[in-house]
């Protein structure tokens, strides 16, 4: 197992036992200690200058006790003896003036085996304000040779994270991600791009991001207004990001037991299309984060969606347990009331691009982001919210023109019946759900509700 400086194992070892030793002198030998440590660097940019560099490192440890069936929570940054002891005093009063919980478990023992995972560049862990600096100057010089603006982040950093017990329980793990996005704005339109990964490798591929979005910008001058109704929608991998993220949190054992997911009464069965298929998997190359769950259950790959039919839900060792199951490795840190999700989506796709898509399409709408989005109905996944930063027509396989944006309310159930072609899955980040590996796609009958005036 691979250390790390920012949070050693050694200091987890140690620190775990002051919190025990506290712990057992009051008479309560089972606490589960998670560790967290990050070391976090911004730049960020606007009206084409830098305008800002902060660092951020933080160190923290949140201490939970177990006392006849009650259970508490409490979390310090104060990491030293007399910060511990405050920190085990506290949660030990909260946990004798908590309620019983029949329903609670023992600690996790851990002796499922997780997947090795490596995840740690250097290079991006020691990235310097100079070399971001750096980065942002050359695109910010693109988006600028095109009279247009720039604005955005570019972000580096490293965390480790831990989970300790007194039942012998240890996970360990640490991770960077270095976060480039950036909007370029003209006068009456703005492109967009982001990314995030592990790694950049060098500038090329923020320089490649900074012309993405001067493309679109300059491409969507002058747009155009058409009327509302159905389109055959090209939503590149942000976009279906952002939507589609909005189920997964409905891929939870404890939302269909208590009757609060779309899978109600739909596990088995086929609700999407044939050409859908989508899984959670830790260990895919285009995904991130711990190989360990919020209780340091091992994670487990899933098969959530298989060719349109939904096949597995995340299960927390509390859901597992009353559903007659195996967790999953998917659970939150106790306690908590959302339980479980799948937070490593990967969804399967074609072998083309954005671009071929856009190619094989006659008549058309280009969707490079969407923002705002929101719940309107929740079983059929009804979702509305707006596009932003890029939105086109697409005649006989060309981009015509700039569009005003729309409004939208659609079926994300709907959605995922009418999709007609893929481009190739990539990582994708976007602004309105966690990062995923997803791709483009060609969608027909997506519904434009209203127009804007942007």
């Amino acid at each position: 197992m691979r250390d790390f400086d920012l949070l050693p194992q050694k200091r987890c070892e140690e620190l775990f036992g002051a919190a025990a030793q506290a712990a057992k002198r009051a008479g309560v030998p089972d606490i589960e200690v998670m560790f967290a440590a990050s070391d976090e660097s911004l730049t960020r940019f606007a009206n084409n200058e830098i305008h800002q560099n902060v660092a951020e490192r933080t160190r923290s440890m949140s201490i939970r006790a177990l006392w006849e069936q009650r259970t508490a929570r409490v979390t310090t940054n104060r990491l030293h003896r007399d910060g511990i002891q405050a920190a085990v005093d506290e949660v030990i009063a909260l946990v004798k003036q908590s309620e019983a919980d029949p329903d609670l478990l023992p600690l996790c023992s851990g002796t499922d085996q997780a997947v090795e995972v490596d995840r740690y560049v250097a290079d991006v862990a020691n990235a310097s304000p100079a070399y971001r600096a750096n980065c942002v100057k050359d695109a910010i010089r693109i988006v600028e040779s095109q009279k247009q603006s720039a604005a955005g982040i570019y972000s580096t950093e490293q965390t480790v994270e831990a989970i300790v017990n007194s039942t012998g329980l240890f996970r360990y793990h640490g991770e960077t991600q270095a976060i480039f996005s950036i909007t370029a704005t003209a006068a009456d339109s703005s492109g967009w791009a982001k990314a995030s990964d592990v790694e950049f490798a060098d500038a090329s591929l923020v320089n490649q991001l900074a012309t993405t979005a001067a493309e679109k910008a300059a491409k969507s001058a002058n747009p155009r207004s058409i009327p509302t109704g159905r389109y055959t929608v090209i939503l590149e991998p942000a976009a279906v990001l952002d939507l589609v993220g909005q189920i997964f949190h409905d891929f939870s054992g404890t939302a269909v037991a208590d009757q609060k997911s779309f899978l109600s009464d739909r596990l088995g069965k086929k609700i999407f299309g044939d050409n859908i298929t989508i899984f959670d998997d830790v260990a895919n190359p285009l995904q991130m984060g711990a190989p360990f769950d919020g209780e340091g259950v091992a994670r487990k790959r899933l098969q959530l969606v298989d060719r349109g039919v939904a096949k597995e839900v995340a299960y927390s060792r509390s859901a597992a347990t009353k559903a007659g199951t195996a967790p999953t490795g998917h659970g939150f840190r106790v306690p908590n009331e959302a339980g479980e999700a799948p937070v490593n989506i990967v969804m399967a796709g074609g072998s083309g691009s954005v671009s071929d898509l856009v190619a094989g399409t006659t008549d058309g709408i280009l969707v490079t982001r969407l923002w705002y989005i929101r719940e309107v109905e929740p079983y059929e996944k009804i979702m509305t919210g707006m596009t932003r930063d890029g939105t086109f027509l697409i005649k006989d396989g060309q981009i015509v023109c700039g569009l005003k944006n729309f409004r939208f309310n659609q079926s994300v159930v709907e959605l995922l019946r009418n999709v007609e072609a893929f481009s190739a899955t990539v990582r994708s980040s976007g602004e309105e759900a966690f990062d995923m590996a997803v791709p483009g796609m060609k969608v027909h009958n997506f519904h434009f509700s209203e127009l804007t005036t942007f």
